[in-house]
């Protein structure tokens, strides 16, 4: 999603940026932020373009994005924000905290989702914004989520070619993900 919302969008980077501490959902067998950030980190070895920031993590507590977007327009007031997500996060953004505020610090860039489409996704956020703060971008369709990643391994699945090899080496090496004992490995 990263990939294509740069070229579409003509971004110059994408700062990828896990969180100290989801405020509104758990994960199952969550191994912490310290290991979430490596994932990311082997995740984007080498992406040109593509950086990894422990901003949230670093700061500790609940993650709430408009707390993030004022931190990096603070650190850097020059550059343009584009918030990336997806058709089911954007779907849900008017209950975030201070949704407006998100949109004032940063455009949205969301990519569509099966069930989700773009007319009924810009209709729930057009009362949030005025203007073009919400633009939408072509993404292959590939239905796969984090939640599926993890409920593979969980079910001892196989996740090869569906993240790259050093992340399925990680989880892999280090029982990551596993709700019951006795799985098969990653």
């Amino acid at each position: 999603m990263a990939q294509e919302a740069r070229d579409q969008l003509g971004l110059d980077c994408i700062v990828l940026m896990p969180v100290a501490q989801p405020p509104h959902k758990e994960a199952d067998a969550d191994p912490g932020a310290a290991v979430r950030l490596e994932l990311c980190r082997l995740a984007t070895a080498g992406a040109e373009h593509v950086s990894v920031s422990d901003l949230e993590i670093e700061r500790g507590g609940a993650s709430y994005t408009v707390d993030t977007l004022k931190a990096l327009h603070d650190r850097a007031p020059e550059h343009a924000l584009t918030f990336i997500v997806g058709g089911d996060m954007a779907e849900s953004l008017p209950s975030w905290r201070e949704p407006e505020a998100i949109l004032g610090l940063a455009r949205l860039a969301v990519a569509e989702r099966d069930g989700l489409r773009r007319e009924d996704i810009a209709r729930r956020l057009h009362p949030l914004h005025s203007g073009d703060r919400v633009v939408f971008f072509d993404m292959p369709r590939i239905d796969l989520s984090s939640s599926a990643i993890r409920d593979r391994v969980a079910a001892g699945r196989p996740i090869r070619y569906l993240v790259p090899d050093p992340v399925v080496e990680a989880i892999r090496s280090r029982h990551l993900y596993r709700n019951a004992a006795g799985r098969p490995a990653a």
